[in-house]
């Protein structure tokens, strides 16, 4: 092995015993093919280094070998990883290509290095959504290799236990962003002594003054708090061994920033505190025993000592997400202290120590490459956002992260596990997309719910669900989980540009029925009497029922009560045969009824006459084209009435706001996309009504709407009440006399 001129005999000697360490106190078992691995990362690593020093002044391969060293014994990983871990550095530091560590180590570690040399330092902008867009970055590189994000905590873990020799304001920002996203990570993938790591430097660079604070008191009153601990294990010790059991009795301090935290969220004092420290009992067992024990140790505690039952937490029964098992309880210890019990076998224990190895080791034995690909699986919904922009994602992965369980049930007892907060939505979608897509309602406990309903551990749930219902945009306002968050959003921009496309052809037909002509020109008025910034905007609320017939209507009359103006003006000045056709204006007369009940029919126009609102008329039934309007003074008008008199409609304009009585109908039902429009187009398109006004209102999936109607007569209404009751997701509708 090459031996370095820049170093001192003392330093070489420090160097070779730092990889020995390593090398004999892995976590996983590793073979003579294995160590030969990573015995030559060693030497690639030692070589690429020569001669650079870290800003402390020590030889900068102290560096790699302590990230190595916290992948194989902290995290747990094998020698792939470990010699990743060695090489992390080489490609973006030395004259090493990736070409080069791909030729010396083949495909899979390369694959790992490139990925940890693509992950840059998030910058030291004030910009969030710089800082969003490269967390996503380093967090995408999760669906290349979890090993990479690993090794990466690791390798940010040594830089924290390494940077008093910094200028202070890098420790800052190196510190904010660890504790912004390097300890949520460590959390997620179930490390949970690098966590605690990672928040304790954090705090002692971004708040000095309090973590030392806190430190000093910690070790102020140690001696005290270890002769409790010393005398609550005492106090239980003798009952354990009475019931044969095989086991270790641990006491520990919570961490700093857990203290911290506490202080900070219960505004009290670190006096004020009252469980600063843990008992932790760790049991030997075969996996069959296991869950018996753990509630008979439970047992034994709580036979002397008081328990809160609030603060019971069964993650045998329920492991978290990260696999992470064990039973906590709080009790009333000696001197009425607080002190909380965590219960763990040796297995739990080994999975709590190292979270991702040990899960895997349990449950794949040795073999990394099937953990590697099974905990990939599991973090799939962290990353469901990623065509979201940069802020949104980092919202919803720090959410996700941060969010504790809870466990429902399904109407066959399998058990669910989602964030705290989840909905039914969320359930929907965790069973499976298509029952989350088509989520009409819930049933909770017995019980219906609305779906904004928040889920609590023990719930069970049964999901009803429609082929006609679809994704609503509101339900974004309250679903939590990543998962549903990105099949709501990719439907709805789906359904979005599907409904412009349909608001465009609708706009065209309802401008082409008011005589209106479809123009650039016309689609400019349009976007600014409505207020709205584009013409999608214009399209997508036109296809959406948003924008209905009577808003085109006002739209019309406003237009035409401008023009009309205009041609007044006109006419003062013009000769008195200027003629003014209906293209050029329309009056508020804007409906026309037939008969003697005033019915409103289809009909067309005479182009014979060209009839315009106001004009005295008739209706005349044709054989092929329905119902034409004529003038009374139409030049056909006496031939009509001569040889056609069973043919002829009396007919009138109206003006569609002065009915002749109004009706107040109350409309309660399942909501769902398109009820709006449904309703609206039923009553104005079909049965030719005028509304005036119409307000729905939704609340967890459940809508109530009061609807005010010009009515002629009850049969029609009548009519009108059974049309309505048969939309689909309508239950109910009724008559009322006011709102």
């Amino acid at each position: 092995m090459k031996q370095s001129t820049d170093y001192s005999p003392e330093e070489q000697k420090q160097i070779n015993a730092a990889f020995n360490d390593l090398l004999h106190s892995s976590y996983q078992k590793i073979d003579e093919k294995e160590q030969a691995l990573i015995k030559k990362a060693y030497e690639v690593a030692l070589n690429a280094h020569d001669g650079q020093r870290r800003k402390s002044g020590e030889p900068y391969i102290f560096h790699p070998i302590s990230v190595a060293k916290i992948v194989a014994q902290d995290i747990g990983l094998g020698a792939t990883s470990i010699a990743s871990a060695l090489l992390h550095d080489t490609v973006e530091d030395t004259s090493l290509t990736h070409d080069d560590i791909q030729e010396m180590f083949g495909e899979k570690i390369s694959r790992i290095v490139r990925g940890l040399t693509k992950i840059k330092q998030l910058k030291p902008d004030k910009d969030l959504s710089l800082q969003a867009e490269n967390f996503r970055k380093m967090i995408l590189t999760l669906n290349e290799d979890v090993r990479v994000i690993l090794i990466k905590i690791a390798d940010r873990l040594h830089n924290m236990q390494t940077m008093d020799s910094m200028p202070k304001h890098k420790q800052e920002k190196i510190a904010s962003e660890t504790l912004y996203i390097y300890a949520p990570l460590a959390h997620k993938l179930g490390l949970y002594n690098i966590k605690s790591q990672l928040e304790d430097l954090g705090l002692k660079y971004t708040e000095p003054e309090i973590y030392h604070e806190i430190e000093s008191k910690i070790e102020e009153s140690k001696e005290e708090q270890e002769l409790y601990i010393e005398k609550f294990k005492n106090i239980i010790k003798s009952s354990l061994i009475k019931e044969g059991l095989n086991f270790e009795i641990i006491g520990r301090f919570k961490s700093i920033f857990s203290i911290y935290r506490k202080m900070r969220t219960k505004k009290v004092s670190f006096e004020e505190v009252y469980d600063k420290f843990a008992i932790r009992i760790i049991y030997k067992s075969d996996k069959a025993n296991e869950k018996f024990l753990a509630w008979k140790i439970y047992s034994i505690v709580t036979d002397h000592f008081k328990p809160n039952p609030s603060r019971l937490r069964d993650w045998i029964s329920h492991p978290k997400s990260t696999g992470y098992e064990a039973l906590h309880t709080t009790v009333m210890g000696p001197e009425k202290k607080w002190v909380e019990v965590q219960i763990r076998s040796e297995r739990m224990n080994e999975i709590a120590e190292k979270g991702y190895a040990a899960h895997y080791k349990y449950k794949h034995g040795s073999n990394e490459e099937i953990g590697i690909e099974g905990w990939l699986n599991k973090l799939k919904d962290l990353l469901e956002n990623q065509d979201d922009n940069a802020v949104d994602f980092i919202e919803d992965f720090k959410l996700n992260l941060f969010a504790k369980e809870i466990f429902v049930l399904t109407p066959d007892g399998d058990i669910i596990s989602l964030p705290k907060n989840a909905t039914p939505i969320d359930f929907a979608f965790n069973i499976h997309t298509e029952v989350g897509m088509h989520c009409r309602g819930a049933i909770v406990n017995g019980k219906l719910v609305q779906l904004n309903y928040r889920l609590r551990s023990g719930d069970v749930v049964k999901i009803i669900t429609s082929p006609t219902q679809k994704p609503r945009r509101n339900w974004l306002d309250f679903v939590v989980t990543g998962r549903a968050k990105s099949k709501i959003k990719a439907y709805l921009k789906q359904e979005q540009n599907m409904i412009i496309e349909e608001g465009k052809e609708i706009l065209q037909r309802k401008l082409k029925q008011l005589k209106i002509k479809y123009n650039e020109n016309t689609i400019n008025n349009l976007v600014n009497f409505f207020n709205l910034k584009t013409s999608k905007d214009l399209f997508y609320n036109v296809g959406a029922g948003i924008i209905d017939n009577k808003m085109l209507k006002n739209f019309a009359t406003a237009r035409s009560n401008v023009l009309f103006d205009f041609l007044k003006k006109k006419l003062r000045r013009k000769p008195s045969n200027f003629q003014v056709t209906k293209d050029d204006v329309t009056l508020n007369y804007d409906t026309i009824v037939f008969g003697p009940d005033e019915q409103q029919l289809d009909y067309k126009l005479a182009n014979c006459c060209n009839p315009i609102p106001g004009d005295e008329i008739f209706g005349f039934t044709t054989i092929n084209e329905g119902i034409k309007v004529h003038k009374k003074s139409c030049p056909n008008a006496l031939s009509l009435h001569s040889n056609y008199a069973y043919r002829i409609l009396s007919a009138r304009w109206i003006d569609s706001t002065k009915h002749d009585f109004i009706v107040h109908l109350k409309i309660t039902g399942f909501d769902r996309p398109g009820m709006a429009k449904d309703i609206t187009r039923l009553i104005s398109d079909d049965e030719q009504l005028n509304m005036k006004n119409i307000n729905l209102k939704e609340q967890g999936g459940i809508f109530e709407g009061n609807i005010a109607l010009y009515i002629k007569n009850t049969d029609h209404l009548k009519q009108v009440i059974k049309d309505l009751k048969n939309i689909d997701g309508v239950e109910k509708v009724i008559r009322v006399e006011k709102f």
